[in-house]
């Protein structure tokens, strides 16, 4: 697996890198938000550690900016120890905080545990007729819907599209696609009545729908969930 480590200290940089090689971890490195994103899309990550004060774009806002696309665990460093910073850092969407200086075993043993959540619960997973992506959680079998442990309610058809999407991750769908798998039938409907069952189900597993972290809308293309 590949952690990404991300601060304008390259000593600490240097330093995190050595301590996950020698826990089996491939390692990439970035030394402000820019290059860290540079990064993720050109390379496969599964895990960040991130320092919160960089130039050109601090951590939160690189953070806030990844959140648009992936779900991947980032784990924040501060030299900071207000309890604000903490709550700002997990509100943007951290996964875990550590504050400098810090234990390196401590840091590895929280390397480990965002990583075996992260692949047990999976950026996506099937587990026991569940389809689970990061916060939204699918039950195939009683279908129904959860987002970070709350229920959500779906129309019938509003759950058939989502649950297409979500079994489909990453694969964008047409409004003519969406509605053949849905209804089982061929241009029976305009792209308008989808893109308001969209619009529905934004509304309802979205913390921002004008900024959703699942389901994204490829302009021109259709839609999917990422």
């Amino acid at each position: 697996m590949n952690v990404l480590v991300v601060d304008d200290d390259r000593e600490i940089v240097e330093s995190i890198g050595i301590f996950l090689s020698g826990e089996g971890y491939g390692v990439l490195k970035a030394y402000d938000g820019l290059a860290a994103l540079e990064t993720l899309a050109e390379n496969e990550v599964h895990l960040m550690i991130m320092d919160i004060m960089m130039p050109r774009l601090d951590g939160i806002r690189t953070l806030m900016k990844l959140r648009e696309s992936r779900n991947i665990p980032v784990i924040l460093l501060s030299a900071k120890s207000e309890d604000t910073d903490k709550i700002f850092g997990l509100a943007a969407g951290a996964d875990d905080y550590v504050t400098k200086p810090f234990n390196p075993s401590e840091l590895m043993a929280r390397v480990k545990s965002q990583l075996r959540r992260y692949t047990t619960l999976g950026s996506i997973g099937r587990q026991n007729g569940e389809i689970v992506i990061g916060g939204l959680c699918i039950s195939t079998e009683s279908r129904t819907v959860r987002v970070d442990g709350d229920p959500v309610r779906l129309t019938p058809v509003e759950y058939k599209i989502l649950e297409l999407l979500a079994r489909n991750r990453g694969r964008v769908f047409s409004a003519e696609d969406i509605y053949s798998n849905v209804w089982n039938e061929q241009n029976a409907v305009g792209d308008g009545t989808i893109a308001v069952h969209v619009r529905h189900i934004r509304e309802k597993i979205e913390i921002n729908p004008k900024e959703p972290r699942y389901l994204k809308v490829v302009w021109g293309i259709g839609y999917k969930i990422e």
